[in-house]
């Protein structure tokens, strides 16, 4: 029997992780697991070593009032690792955790394989020339990462993106309307503030208000919040006093029946984006942090777009609504214009479907690729143990 340590450090992270390693253990049956995750990668077989939600933190200031929590659960995993001397060690995104837990394991000659590039073509590029020495490979989702990463001997590998293999093309609109009794004329909008408590917090008060300048416009909207599951009663509770009581959905099947039956969203970047554009629901990206962290952010962001899908498309595809032009008044104009502009949407769905072409993997599935990869790499150690 093979073991697997695997670090998933966010929700978007579990999911992955979920799905990973369910093709790990599909080509590989022996294969045992330990390490961090969420409610995904426990319905797959994992038990975390503490709640992955510890490590769900964004932004400097947020992170600076949990700092000593985060560096206790850091050398609780390090010191698990490198007790228990895994086969291989999997970290999936989290770069401001992973990193420096793969920097630590280094020296024990633990296999090591990163799954999610860092964003550091995005910003901060210089950062790049401290990778070298932190991972065996590095399974890259997107297309273009494999030529920014290869110059610096960080054998990069394509594997494709999972969310191509999500099923967010495959919601049922007819079901979702029914469950909550949607009015065949009424409009579902989808509203997505981010899988984070500090995310949520700072965008759904702002959603509120659009929500509510949106309707004396457009009366027969209805919004529904699409929460990630470790943070559903909190999103619940910031949304109790909602003029217009929206619907919330936390269930992954769920959320597609709302995109199916949604004419428009608008949400934070991210993999959210992807899954919207898959979906064919036009959108709006959105995204507000502290002045701190969007100062900090403007100094050091390199690509001219935040939103994945604009990236993929090497344009504007879809409005982007940053820090100051997050506000309810600009967010409920862009939706509005949506709602009302059957010329806006087919452009924004044209362009999807050529975005996301880009995300196809060489061979077959995202995930299976990205297990076969790291299957190679577990094979390769073991040649090697057995070597020495």
């Amino acid at each position: 029997m093979s073991r697997v340590f695997i670090i998933a450090g966010e929700a978007s992270g579990d999911v992955l992780g979920a799905r990973l390693m369910n093709a790990l253990k599909k080509q590989r049956p022996d294969l045992e697991f330990s390490g961090i995750g969420g409610v995904r990668m426990a319905e797959a077989g994992l038990s975390s070593l503490f709640p992955m939600q510890e490590l769900a933190v964004m932004g400097l200031a947020e992170i600076l009032p949990k700092l000593l929590p985060l560096r206790r659960r850091m050398q609780q995993t390090i010191t698990a690792i490198t007790t228990s001397k895994p086969d291989i060690l999997v970290t999936i995104d989290s770069p401001g955790f992973c990193l420096r837990v793969l920097k630590a394991v280094a020296p024990s000659g633990i296999k090591r394989v990163h799954y999610v590039a860092p964003q550091v073509w995005a910003w901060r590029q210089e950062r790049v020339k401290h990778f070298p020495g932190l991972w065996d490979e590095l399974l890259c989702l997107l297309p273009f990462e494999p030529d920014f990463f290869a110059p610096f001997g960080l054998n990069p590998v394509f594997v494709g993106h999972p969310v191509l293999e999500s099923g967010a093309d495959q919601g049922n609109a007819e079901r979702f309307r029914s469950l909550h009794n949607i009015a065949p004329s009424a409009r579902p909008v989808v509203l997505m503030p981010g899988s984070r408590v500090t995310e949520t917090k700072r965008l759904l008060p702002v959603f509120r208000e659009t929500i509510t300048l949106l309707q004396r416009q457009i009366p027969d909207i209805v919004p529904v919040v699409a929460a990630a599951s470790g943070i559903a009663e909190a999103v619940a509770a910031h949304t109790d006093d909602w003029p217009i009581k929206p619907i919330i959905v936390h269930d992954v099947a769920e959320r597609y029946d709302a995109f199916a039956a949604a004419q428009a969203a608008l949400t934070k970047s991210g993999t959210s984006t992807l899954e919207l554009a898959m979906a064919g629901v036009p959108m709006a990206v959105t995204y507000r942090v502290n002045a701190l962290s969007a100062a900090i952010g403007r100094r050091l962001i390199k690509v001219k777009y935040v939103a994945m899908i604009n990236l993929l498309a090497n344009g504007p595809l879809v409005p982007e609504l940053l820090q100051e032009d997050c506000t309810p008044e600009k967010l409920a104009a862009t939706l509005q214009a949506l709602l009302t502009s059957p010329d806006a949407v087919n452009a924004q769905r044209e362009g999807f479907t050529a975005a996301l072409a880009t995300l196809q993997a060489p061979e077959g599935l995202a995930s299976d690729a990205a297990a076969s990869a790291i299957i190679a790499q577990l094979e390769t150690g073991r040649v090697q143990s057995r070597m020495t």
